[in-house]
């Protein structure tokens, strides 16, 4: 199998209480995330990690194929590359289990990623653009620790993800620049990622390092080890579920769209 989407999914989580139950228009977050994967990449296999007899049953229900995890993993890598040993595919995509708006480019433009010579790929969207879709402002975006910046080399390449506001422009004591941050350019981070097979099981056996530790953020255990993670843009909307303003945020959103999340 060349390629498949796995899916991470665990039952706890810390802001909003089993939040891949938690219903949005009448569904489970984690079965409209499922319906929303096949309808926009029908092309690749899709399968679940979780860590929960319910989420199972109810992917199981919803006519997708869950794997149970060990429930100790410390990250969704670490339990996709659980799961793939089960799968055997020889690149996997990582889309996360509140990722409602997940779009096929999206998805296609990892797959063209890890297909190359990257040995991990993630997006990112220009920092205006995802503030614009947020309706908040760049600033706001800039200096809000839950919105993960991200910066690259000229060649597309992961130089550094943080939740503090990256880079700092001195030119402006540290605050916001639209012209600068065009220039650089600042990236907002989105969650969704793409494997190589042997590099999930070499991640999985790496120790997290002091930048993953102070910043909670997995992306840093590859690249504090030394490992290249190629970056793709996305212009495409993007909520991830953490809170339920978020929740009221896709709500509203799906509201609009004339024929359901599947067509967003």
């Amino acid at each position: 199998m060349k390629t498949a989407i796995l899916v991470p999914a665990r039952l706890a989580s810390t802001r909003l209480r089993e939040k891949m139950l938690h219903e949005v228009k009448g569904k489970p977050v984690l079965q409209l995330v499922a319906e929303r994967i096949r309808n926009q990449a029908p092309e690749l296999p899709l399968y679940f990690a979780v860590d929960d007899e319910r989420l199972r049953e109810l992917l199981a229900q919803a006519g997708f194929e869950a794997i149970m995890t060990d429930a100790a993993h410390s990250c969704g890598t670490d339990r996709i590359a659980e799961a793939n040993r089960a799968v055997g595919a020889d690149n996997v995509i990582n889309v996360q289990g509140d990722q409602a708006l997940v779009t096929g480019a999206q998805i296609r433009s990892l797959a063209a990623l890890i297909e190359g010579d990257a040995e991990m790929a993630t997006l990112g969207t220009p920092l205006e653009v995802y503030a614009k879709f947020n309706q908040r402002s760049a600033e706001d975006v800039y200096n809000d620790p839950g919105d993960v910046k991200l910066v690259c080399d000229s060649q597309g390449n992961a130089i550094y993800f943080s939740r503090a506001p990256i880079p700092y422009f001195r030119d402006f004591n540290g605050g916001y620049d639209a012209a600068s941050a065009a220039a650089c350019p600042v990236l907002v981070h989105l969650g969704l990622y793409a494997y190589t097979a042997q590099f999930l099981e070499t991640f999985s056996s790496l120790a997290p390092g002091g930048l993953e530790t102070a910043e909670k953020l997995e992306m840093l255990r590859a690249t504090e080890h030394g490992y290249r993670i190629a970056v793709g843009i996305s212009d495409d909307p993007y909520i991830e579920i953490d809170t339920l303003d978020q929740v009221r945020d896709l709500e509203r959103y799906l509201e609009k769209q004339p024929q359901g999340p599947e067509t967003a």
